[in-house]
């Protein structure tokens, strides 16, 4: 079952109050009342670093941005909203745009990715709240790379505060600044992607373990996966574009400004009690980000419908 149809795939003990966290990870699976993370479509290992990330975010804004016996001010984004007199345009015709736009290949691909998110964390003894970072994975020639994360300044939502210049911060906290040391693979979704439609299909089903006719929501998981690795190149995101035109239930919306300004065409798709909209360029079919939404209340976590889950905005 995809990440997407579980609503929240990781459950974690919360034995007093919010941030601290049962040390043994057996204990997970044998408490309910736990708090609640959203986790994408990944290896275990890897959730419960995204967990011990999410951890450090929040009580590192809870001590940059408030006094002592002060409640943190995190920014809980509202969700996306369609322009009222935009025309939806169908994902077929944006995949031709995409298509003739990349002709001469250029943007090329890049390993690595720069991407702000949003994700919400939640208990049943705590309101929720919501966890801004942002990411920088950079690749060398040699192999190695290295990642910068940053708990951004919700004072100033969407303003990206990590630069590719010698990874300056301009805003926020660093949570980790880390160097790598050279490897290599070539199974997905360390290996390139494809810049063709039925391949990069099959790149995804491998690189997110997904059955041979995935779901929409394990594909939207798959996509999501893909660009937290790389930064698509023209003809890449051509390719997406075609995928995404073939898949089931993502309907065109209209035209809206995502959370770091940029103007894109969004598509949509809704079950299983979340609504999730996806952001694409309106001319070179580039997915600039991805949204989770509640459709429906959980009282017993203190989320209504319309809540943001969680929402990732990818940048070049």
């Amino acid at each position: 079952m995809a990440v997407g149809e579980r609503r929240w795939s990781a459950r974690l003990p919360v034995p007093g109050r919010r941030g601290q966290l049962a040390r043994d990870p057996l204990a997970v699976g044998e408490r309910r009342s736990s708090a609640l993370i959203p986790v994408r479509g990944r290896p275990a290992k890897v959730a419960w670093g995204l967990v011990a990330v999410l951890v450090v975010a929040c009580v590192t804004l809870a001590l940059v941005l408030t006094g002592p016996g002060t409640p943190p001010a995190v920014a809980a984004p509202r969700p996306l909203v369609v322009q009222a007199d935009s025309t939806p345009v169908p994902l077929k015709v944006l995949a031709d745009r995409a298509r003739a736009v990349a002709a001469d290949g250029s943007p090329s691909l890049r390993k690595g990715t720069h991407v702000q998110s949003w994700s919400m964390g939640m208990s049943e003894d705590a309101p929720p709240i919501t966890l801004p970072e942002e990411r920088v994975v950079r690749w060398r020639a040699d192999g190695s790379h290295t990642e910068l994360v940053v708990a951004t300044d919700p004072r100033h939502p969407g303003r990206p505060v990590l630069t590719d210049a010698g990874g300056a911060v301009a805003d926020g906290h660093v949570i980790t600044r880390r160097t790598y040391p050279p490897s290599w693979s070539d199974a997905p979704p360390e290996s390139p992607p494809p810049h063709e439609a039925a391949r990069l299909r099959a790149y995804l089903r491998e690189a997110a373990h997904l059955r041979a006719v995935p779901t929409t929501p394990e594909l939207l998981d798959a996509v999501e996966l893909l660009l937290d690795h790389w930064t698509l190149g023209a003809r890449e995101s051509a390719a997406l574009a075609r995928l995404l035109a073939d898949t089931e239930g993502l309907r065109p919306a209209g035209q809206v400004t995502d959370r770091l300004g940029r103007r894109g065409q969004a598509y949509v798709y809704k079950g299983h009690g979340l609504r999730r909209m996806l952001v694409m360029d309106p001319v070179t079919g580039a997915v600039l980000g991805l949204e989770s939404v509640f459709a429906r209340a959980e009282p017993a976590y203190g989320v209504k419908a319309g809540d943001v889950m969680s929402y990732s905005a990818w940048m070049r």
